[in-house]
């Protein structure tokens, strides 16, 4: 299987081509880039032109991008105003949601990128009829804009009211729209099981969110095989990915750990244990 690490390993540090470089000498192939203001911004001239002229030298390719969440620096703490949701039901607000991810998604005409990562609300957020009639709205627009670039929008199951694999199912049978995923699995051990939502939306899975936690919080863990009872069986979960109707790759999306002083280089280690379990 293919494998991807998302920058959102390194988040909270500004996207360069250092780091870049460090993923491609772990021999990690391909990444995805998380739009995260403090991280990579995409409004930015000079940090867009310089990674740009790094990847058309480079052999790492971006597998896909995840959609902005948050218009700040600061994960959405400056206020209500910063925080980017499709679910926005005020026409005015959501068209400058739907004006920011549009504008991550430009990234596309400088870096080719196969995927855009959409989430369908926030962390928590309640379902609301109006709210998916809003979602709907935003989605054909954003979904034709990155058409036109080539890029192809995935909705990622997420812990709220709107993204279970039931409610994403339901989503698009109502919608019509033709629209594919992003199984992340640490979202999935949290909700209704791995095995679960795996099984609804199998035909559909495109690309994936590996990461571990405890079934509770979205901690974003590096993967480690048998270290406890609640954590995700990997042994399992493993084949159950490669089992996908269409080939996916092994994506990690993890958080860093103050104690773990190479990050990249573990992350290419957990490759080689996961791997062990097709």
């Amino acid at each position: 299987m293919n494998h991807v690490l998302s920058t959102h390993l390194f988040v909270n540090h500004r996207l360069t081509t250092v780091w870049l470089d460090r993923i491609w000498q772990a021999g990690i192939p391909a990444v995805e880039i998380f739009c995260a203001k403090q991280h990579l911004d995409w409004r930015d001239p000079a940090q867009m032109s310089d990674l740009a002229a790094w990847f058309r030298d480079s052999q790492l390719q971006l597998h896909s991008m995840h959609a902005p969440l948050f218009t700040d620096d600061v994960w959405g703490r400056s206020g209500p105003q910063s925080i980017l949701s499709i679910t926005e039901t005020t026409k005015s607000k959501r068209v400058v949601v739907v004006d920011e991810i549009k504008r991550a998604i430009e990234i596309a005409e400088q870096i080719p990128c196969r995927y855009l990562i959409q989430h369908i609300g926030t962390v928590g957020e309640e379902f609301s009829e109006q709210k998916v009639e809003a979602a709907f709205t935003a989605l054909e627009e954003i979904k034709l804009f990155a058409h036109q670039r080539g890029v192809e929008v995935l909705l990622e199951n997420t812990p709220n009211g709107f993204s279970s694999a039931e409610r994403l199912e339901g989503f698009l049978q109502v919608t019509h729209l033709k629209l594919n995923y992003c199984f992340d699995i640490g979202h999935a051990h949290i909700g209704a099981g791995v095995e679960h939502e795996f099984a609804i939306m199998k035909p559909r899975i495109r690309s994936t969110h590996l990461h571990d936690n405890d079934g509770k919080e979205d901690r974003h863990l590096f993967p480690v095989p048998g270290a406890g009872a609640t954590g995700i069986d990997w042994h399992k979960a493993i084949p159950l990915v490669h089992s996908c109707t269409h080939p996916v790759p092994l994506l990690l999306e993890l958080k860093e750990a103050a104690d773990l002083q190479h990050p990249v280089e573990e992350a290419a280690r957990v490759f080689e244990t996961l791997e062990r379990y097709l």
